[in-house]
């Protein structure tokens, strides 16, 4: 009975491959250290260049997972918790210090949406209704690097910055569709094509340190509106046709 148990499991170098695509998903957790470390030196081009790097590992790392079948052949080990607590780091926790400490905000504003924005988001990320059943994420998903990347691309006034941030955290539990640009059947060629755009721009700007034209500026802009509002823009254009 055991020998035959033996050979139903994976063979050990299937299961150190599997296992090395949760290596490579906690290394996001190491490089939201570095990006940290650039954070308290202020160096907030660099820092968003190793949040880049994370967000890259993230985009690649659950692929790689459904390839190597990671679930099954490592079942002890959890990729979605481990997803979790890697995106919280990079998508909120760093970002966060980074609005809280770079002076955007109100002085007297800023700890406490610095607290509002992890609060919120660790609630946003342990609720199970997150996405819809379209995969589209219910309210604003606590991406935190993005509004901070725009935060600092914007250099708006203190007091619109410090607006915009509340508005976002309200938004966190508001039910309206935020796209997800990969997990989005409809229309996923438009927006994969916007996103690669998106990231040429970005690397751009951060090259610059974010001192970009009105074009580059207008283009970052649309893009995020469209990941935002698509799904808003498509129904209401169905409901006119």
């Amino acid at each position: 009975m055991d020998s035959q148990e033996d050979s139903l499991k994976p063979r050990p170098v299937i299961r150190a491959a599997a296992f090395s695509v949760h290596i490579f998903t906690a290394f996001g957790a190491a490089i939201a250290l570095l990006a940290m470390l650039e954070a308290v030196r202020e160096h907030w081009a660099a820092m968003f260049g190793w949040l880049g790097v994370a967000l890259i590992i993230d985009a690649i790392d659950g692929p790689i997972a459904r390839l190597l079948d990671v679930k099954n052949v490592q079942p002890n080990w959890s990729g979605d918790v481990l997803d979790l607590v890697v995106d919280f780091v990079t998508y909120v926790f760093v970002p966060a210090y980074a609005i809280v400490a770079s002076g955007m905000l109100l002085p007297v504003a800023a700890p406490v949406l610095g607290i509002a924005i992890i609060v919120t988001s660790a609630l946003y990320f342990a609720d199970l209704r997150m996405k819809a059943d379209d995969n589209h994420f219910r309210g604003f998903p606590a991406l935190w690097n993005a509004a901070a990347f725009y935060l600092f691309l914007l250099h708006w006034p203190p007091l619109s910055s410090t607006l915009l941030v509340a508005g976002l955290v309200v938004l966190t539990f508001v039910p309206f569709h935020v796209l997800h640009p990969v997990r989005v059947v409809r229309l996923r060629w438009l927006t994969m094509a916007l996103i690669v755009l998106w990231g040429l721009l970005a690397f751009y700007a951060l090259e610059m340190d974010f001192h970009v034209g009105t074009g580059v500026t207008v283009a970052l802009c649309a893009i995020a509106l469209w990941i935002a509002f698509s799904d808003a823009m498509i129904r209401l254009a169905r409901s006119f046709a």
